[in-house]
């Protein structure tokens, strides 16, 4: 079974491509930026609702959560 570009899971890979794979994960996680999220969150307002509405396979509960909130850069 040949493999074609379309085809995104071939049967049976060979191994230049699973190398292929393993150096372009590798590539990527050192290219990653890993530095942390210095933005300062404040919280303004939470909002939930829930409701519980019945279905024939029995109820359920169907819940809504809005966050409201203020971002603001690293000083």
């Amino acid at each position: 079974m040949p493999d074609s570009p379309r085809d995104p899971a071939p049967a049976e890979k060979s191994l230049m491509r699973s190398l292929g794979e393993f150096v372009g994960h590798i590539t990527r996680a050192v290219k990653t930026d890993v530095t942390p999220d210095l933005r300062e969150r404040l919280e303004v307002r939470r909002d939930v609702r829930e409701a519980v509405a019945d279905t024939p396979s029995g109820p359920i509960v169907l819940r809504r959560t809005t966050i409201d909130e203020i971002e603001r850069p690293a000083p």
